[in-house]
């Protein structure tokens, strides 16, 4: 087998150096595939070829090791990047970046998706493929073998929200330090990072702000906070030693309210449910209420209207509601529909019907 083949949607190329044979997965472009080939071929003839023993060298955990202290550590997602990172040792723990094959990480992959849900294996694929991404700038590895494999198809519209009862009878079963973590987040869309985090600072009372200045996608943002937020925010017992709103009674803010949470979940016997969807609820009652899909965009964070369209199917009473205020406002008088008069022979007499246009509502209704 030599030069270039395909297998799947993939090219690999194959060539010859001191009489080993390499194979390796290049992309699904067959262009890039000839190209990296040919350079292979250029650097074998000139004796410049990669160094293999060096590279023999980098044991994957210690390149790991030194990712997330200088590419990872600077990135907001550092803590989930090292949790992850663990991770990959246990699996990949042993072997030299060259020797980790396209096979390897789907071998990984597979393993991972009997444990958890396709996001999170996804998740950990795409901090493999940043590894290999940063190996290759910093020379120390030629290619990355991530590039072959397929992450899973995420069902990323999943959209579960609590109705008004259900949301009474959660807030009648959560502790006193989870209620109002909870009432803000049923009230103003935040998520738990930014509920967690959250200080006194961030919190203008006078004017009914929240200035959130460390969210998801970087960006400022002001969460306007309505009466039960308020009064919630400021019936806090605020510690003497901590900026936090939501902290314990040492003044740290809360890692983690999972546990609390679940808790919480069973009591009111509500299943299938997690703290993030409790931001889908209040979007689903903003819609619901009628308010249109950008303003709970803007209110939810939503740099583009495309993540806020999964509301719109609950939007069909403010649609009903839409079409009626047109009919107040052009006053059409209700046209008097007849129809042809029916003859029905019934008990042996005749009997004409005449159809009108609210006879046969009452009919359909």
């Amino acid at each position: 087998m030599k030069g270039i083949y395909k297998r799947g949607d993939v090219y690999y190329i194959s060539y010859s150096l001191n009489g080993k044979r390499i194979q390796k997965a290049i992309s699904t472009d067959r262009k890039l595939a000839e190209a990296v080939l040919q350079k292979h071929k250029v650097e074998i003839a000139e004796n410049r070829h990669l160094d293999v023993k060096r590279e023999k060298k980098i044991k994957f955990e210690d390149f790991v090791n030194e990712y997330l202290e200088l590419h990872s550590k600077l990135k907001k997602s550092y803590n989930t990047d090292c949790k992850i990172a663990g991770l990959l040792k246990k699996f990949f723990g042993g072997k030299y970046l060259y020797e980790i094959t396209s096979l390897d990480i789907e071998k990984f992959k597979s393993v991972r998706a009997k444990e958890v849900s396709p996001a999170t294996v996804n998740r950990a694929l795409a901090v493999l493929k940043s590894m290999f991404n940063r190996a290759i700038v910093w020379n120390k590895a030629e290619h990355n073998p991530c590039r072959a494999v397929k992450m899973f198809k995420e069902n990323n519209q999943r959209l579960r929200f609590l109705e008004k009862e259900e949301i009474n009878g959660l807030l009648e079963n959560c502790s006193e330090h989870l209620r109002p973590i909870v009432i803000t987040a049923l009230n103003t869309g935040m998520r738990k990072s930014e509920i967690l985090k959250l200080k006194w600072r961030d919190i203008d009372i006078k004017r009914g702000i929240i200035h959130l200045l460390d969210t998801k996608n970087g960006e400022k943002r002001e969460v306007p906070m309505n009466e039960i937020t308020q009064k919630t925010i400021i019936g806090v017992l605020k510690h003497l030693d901590s900026q936090y709103v939501f902290c314990d009674k040492n003044g740290k803010p809360y890692g983690d309210v999972r546990k609390s949470f679940a808790t919480a979940l069973k009591n009111s016997k509500i299943d299938d449910f997690h703290f993030h969807d409790l931001r889908h609820t209040f979007a689903s009652q903003l819609v619901m209420s009628g308010v249109d899909l950008n303003t709970t965009r803007e209110l939810l964070g939503h740099k583009s209207l495309e993540m806020t369209l999964r509301y719109s199917h609950l939007s069909c009473n403010h649609k009903k509601r839409a079409v009626d205020v047109l009919e107040q406002r052009l006053a059409i008088e209700t046209p008097k529909i007849g129809y042809k008069s029916v003859t029905e022979a019934k008990d042996g007499n005749t009997v004409t019907k005449n159809n009108s246009f609210n006879s046969l509502k009452d009919n359909v209704l």
